[in-house]
């Protein structure tokens, strides 16, 4: 690649799809292979623009954080190192959009219309599944301008019309979750609340020849809707049509045959336009028909989501509806049902749903690999779901700043979830106590020449940066426990420094075969830390009850960064996506409670799933949190 267009470059890098982003990301490290700035001896202009655009763009940042194109990663860090301004030219331009209202990195400025007279959004969740992380974004988005940028109300309505699919399970678990993640709507509202106002409205649409019954066979009408041709019952008159509906209420036979469809434009260039359903019976397949969790068997027949979710957003007052713009062409037809009944209007928003990289959300799949026990349960940390991800270790005060960064933007996304777990990192890091974990495998034991005769113990504080989080045990003794891996690349006579104490000297090592089986250090506490190479962490053998800890680590369910629509998910599932280490934790680790949070000297950040002496044989049980670089 001999020249760069770098304008083009820049421009081009500002999209948010992880494999476009790669793609570009990949010419870039060619480009700079032997080269310090992209364009002569110095920086300019068209520079700046670039690196300020790749420090602004959350995959790319992402994907040069994991460093993965060596050559990027290079010059990006070199041109923050040499070039501070360039950063603080970023910084007071994020400084002013926050100034200007809305969150940082988003464009809040949609033009949402007739605010004025107050905003009333809803966040419409079908009881059909555990909430995921793209459900997150349309409930912290509808709470966000009903409560945030214009102080009005939001209602959580549960779009409960297919009883097939729903259960009461689910609808717990999502007020739950809800609850969790902060959001905390006016009202809770079901669909079902108005089914016996969509029934009559219906029979209203009926009679005014907008809606008739349609009994032909279901092939049959998506051929013809395929084709634009019209049903054969297109015209049936209204006291047939009216006559039908009753019966289909009923769960008569002759009703059983039927469906109600709106008389729309048969042959409109717009799909959705082209006589929608209203009202059907659900379909059980091969399983036996369920009662509705909230109406029981009250009613036989259910309306469709394009028919109720206008009628009741216009009935429940909301004025600002927030879809998605897989939506888009069904937004004439939302207009249509509320124009046909002569109902009170809403105004549209569309917005993009958010994607992760080697992730799914579809609740089949989902479901799939609950029940066939590729995962634990909804809440395994593995799984994308809302309990899943807070459950690994997410803070929803991160996953709160990360989806109103991302915006009501048109613009469909891709994201690595290392950008979202960096926001996460950020959070944790100042306020979380440090801890100290040995592996218990392989564990070696060092006698220290010049250590305390008898263990004693001193208060040090959690977090040497934060004194609020107050003070932890730590016990010093002339016997400690250190990591094989460390003290596989000691020298003799080396000097090192022990963590929180200070300098020792590494008088004699035995090994058996490869592995070192004891050690001899002596300790030399005049020593400077900052001369030694190794720093490492240590347990005192004595003095304090050490606590036995899991530490496990969790990756990817898939292989595949995105899955083809006609890829089978089983063909893409990992083998392998846990693994657990035992360990031994200083004793202060007995006093952290489930939901914890602590980083482990050394070793990473964790979150309590079980405390002390409710894991198994009593051991506690961290979940490692990862942290958006490379794990």
């Amino acid at each position: 690649m001999g020249s760069i267009d770098i304008e083009g470059l820049a421009s081009q890098l500002s999209v948010s799809d992880y494999k476009t982003v790669e793609a570009l990301l990949a010419q870039l490290d060619k480009f700079l292979t032997l080269r310090t700035y992209l364009s002569g001896y110095e920086l300019g202009l068209s520079e700046k623009n670039t690196w300020a655009t790749l420090l602004k763009n959350k995959v790319a940042s992402g994907i040069i954080r994991k460093g993965g194109f060596p050559n990027v990663t290079r010059w990006f860090n070199y041109i923050e190192a040499a070039h501070p301004e360039i950063k603080e030219e970023v910084n007071k331009e994020a400084k002013a959009k926050r100034a200007a209202g809305g969150p940082q990195g988003a464009n809040y400025d949609i033009g949402l219309k007739d605010t004025e007279n107050g905003v009333v959004t809803r966040f419409p969740p079908e009881p059909s599944g555990y909430l995921h992380i793209g459900h997150a974004k349309a409930a912290y988005l509808n709470n966000y301008f009903a409560h945030e940028a214009f102080k009005g109300k939001l209602i959580v309505r549960f779009d409960d019309t297919n009883p097939s699919r729903e259960k009461q399970e689910y609808e717990d678990s999502i007020v739950l979750d809800l609850e969790s993640l902060g959001i905390k709507p006016d009202r809770v509202t079901h669909t079902s609340d108005y089914f016996q106002e969509l029934y009559e409205l219906g029979e209203q649409m009926i009679r005014e020849g907008k809606a008739y019954a349609d009994d032909t066979d279901p092939e049959v009408q998506k051929e013809d809707r395929k084709n634009r041709r019209p049903s054969s019952r297109r015209d049936r008159p209204p006291e047939e049509s009216l006559a039908a509906f009753k019966e289909m209420k009923e769960g008569t036979e002759f009703g059983r045959k039927h469906c109600i469809r709106a008389r729309i434009t048969f042959d409109s260039n717009n799909g959705a336009m082209r006589d929608p359903v209203m009202y059907r019976f659900p379909n059980f397949g091969d399983k036996e028909p369920q009662p509705h969790h909230r109406t029981g068997w009250t009613w036989q027949i259910y309306p469709t989501y394009d028919f109720a979710c206008p009628l009741v957003d216009s009935i429940e007052g909301v004025t600002h509806a927030l879809r998605t713009t897989e939506y888009a062409d069904r937004i004439e037809q939302y207009h249509w049902f509320i124009e046909a009944l002569n109902l009170r209007k809403v105004n549209l928003w569309e917005y993009a749903r958010l994607n992760f990289i080697r992730t799914f959300l579809s609740k089949r799949k989902l479901t799939k690999v609950v029940d066939t026990k590729r995962v634990d349960g909804w809440d395994d940390p593995r799984m994308p779901t809302i309990r899943g991800i807070l459950r690994r270790g997410l803070t929803p005060a991160a996953l709160h700043d990360f989806m109103l960064k991302q915006g009501p933007s048109r613009n469909v996304v891709t994201m690595d979830w290392t950008t979202l777990w960096a926001v996460n990192k950020k959070m944790l890091d100042p306020v979380v106590p440090r801890h100290v974990a040995i592996y218990k495998k392989d564990i070696v034991a060092a006698t220290i020449a010049g250590g305390p005769e008898t263990p004693y113990s001193e208060e040090k504080p959690k977090h040497v940066k934060n004194a609020a989080l107050g003070t932890k045990s730590v016990t010093f003794g002339n016997k400690v426990y250190l990591n094989q891996a460390d003290v596989a690349t000691f020298k003799p006579d080396e000097e090192i420094t022990l963590m929180g104490w200070g300098n020792a000297i590494v008088r004699q090592l035995n090994k058996s075969e490869s592995a070192v089986t004891d050690a001899q250090l002596e300790l030399h506490l005049e020593g400077d830390f900052k001369t030694t190479e190794k720093k490492v962490t240590w347990l005192a053998v004595e003095g304090s009850k050490l606590v036995e800890a899991e530490l496990w680590e969790f990756s990817h369910l898939l292989t595949k960064d995105t899955l083809e629509k006609d890829d089978e998910l089983d063909d893409f599932l990992a083998p392998v996506t846990s693994s657990m280490a035992e360990a031994l934790c200083d004793a202060n680790l007995a006093g952290l409670k489930e939901n914890d949070f602590l980083q482990l000297e050394r070793i990473g950040y964790f979150r309590v799933d079980k405390p002390v002496g409710q894991g198994p044989q009593g051991r506690a049980v961290l979940f490692k949190i990862p942290t958006g670089g490379k794990e």
